[in-house]
């Protein structure tokens, strides 16, 4: 696979049933809790395996799928990294989290397509497209793994003192952060 192959297009609302082509898993070995602005890395031990096949489960590609198809009919905009027509990777932008700050809702790049680029150039065109909505800034609340925080802290994203209250409840473990756009 060479990046040049993979391109990058938006895709319609019935792309969500695809997501169970992603391969999500990785061992993560250091782990981040954040206080403020500032982010605290620790040793971990955890093995994320693909989505669980069926209907059941937070880690179901049943559920996953459900909570995509929503985002997406509510106007959120979903972007995939096809190499051929296989899905290797997606992105999804809410255009509007508050006023002049869109969201990156979702990034995943499949196990055997990472560190080639790839989650750079969705995140490009997330920008590209939050910026022409009107967006000053793109929020992300990101898993507190080495692996996904140290990839947004090299996007430009920062750690936000002042996390978005819903997100912080549905996500507290999570990593938020902020890029100027």
């Amino acid at each position: 696979m060479t990046r040049e192959r993979v391109t990058i297009k938006q895709l319609g609302n019935s792309a969500a049933s695809r997501i169970g082509e992603i391969d999500r898993s990785e061992y993560v070995s250091v782990g981040y809790r954040q206080r403020g602005a500032e982010l605290e890395a620790y040793p971990v031990a955890w093995n994320v395996p693909r989505w669980s096949e069926g209907d059941r489960g937070e880690h179901s590609v049943g559920q996953r799928v459900r909570d995509l198809t929503r985002v997406l009919e509510q106007g959120g905009v979903m972007f995939g990294a096809l190499d051929g027509e296989a899905l290797v990777g997606y992105a999804v932008l809410w255009p509007k989290l508050h006023e002049g700050m869109a969201e990156l809702k979702a990034l995943l790049v499949s196990r055997p397509y990472r560190r080639k680029g790839i989650a750079a150039r969705l995140v490009e065109e997330v920008c590209r497209l939050a910026r022409a909505s009107g967006a000053k800034r793109l929020y992300v609340s990101g898993t507190p793994s080495e692996s996904a925080v140290g990839f947004y802290l090299s996007q430009g994203f920062v750690p936000t003192s002042e996390p978005d209250p819903e997100l912080l409840a549905q996500e507290p473990e999570d990593i938020h952060m902020i890029k100027e756009l």
